[in-house]
């Protein structure tokens, strides 16, 4: 009897993984999906596309220091931005990181091409997603210029 209910438990913990396991599958696919309709809808210029994509209190620091807060403020910058570089955006997402089961960490390399010889610009993109009512949307975009090496002390 006790060899049948550790085989249940076992089992029923086994099961569980793999949902789990199913589930951050989803949602590692869900999240970068996120970004990649982000990018989309910022290349169409669709103000309602980017929007749906965001919580009503994200914010974004930008990498010129520009900090926008508030969905509204993040949207209207966010295609003021690309209305003035009309270079075509990419973001490759590296690495999804879930922080709890509803919090993400997105990052991913963010370059601006066709913008005119020697003018690309190649960034790195910090996105924190919620889940919320089983989607997940944008809280908070982090954009960084890579800093030159410091020199090693002698």
């Amino acid at each position: 009897m006790r060899l049948i209910t550790a085989s249940l438990i076992a089992l029923g913990f086994l099961a569980g993984t793999d949902q789990a396991g199913g589930d951050r599958a989803h949602d590692n696919a869900a999240v970068r999906d996120v970004v990649r309709h982000y990018v989309d809808a910022r290349e169409a210029r669709d103000p309602k596309a980017v929007s749906a994509l965001f919580t009503a209190d994200a914010d974004q620091l930008v990498s010129s220091g520009e900090w926008r807060l508030g969905r509204d403020n993040v949207v209207s910058g966010s295609l003021a931005s690309s209305a003035q570089s009309a270079g075509k955006r990419t973001i490759d997402v590296e690495r999804v990181h879930f922080v709890s089961t509803d919090v993400a960490i997105a990052d991913g390399r963010y370059s601006i091409t066709g913008m005119g010889e020697g003018n690309d610009r190649r960034m790195w993109s910090t996105f924190v997603m919620v889940k919320s009512s089983g989607s997940w949307r944008i809280a908070a975009i982090r954009n960084m210029l890579p800093a030159a090496p410091v020199p090693a002390a002698k």
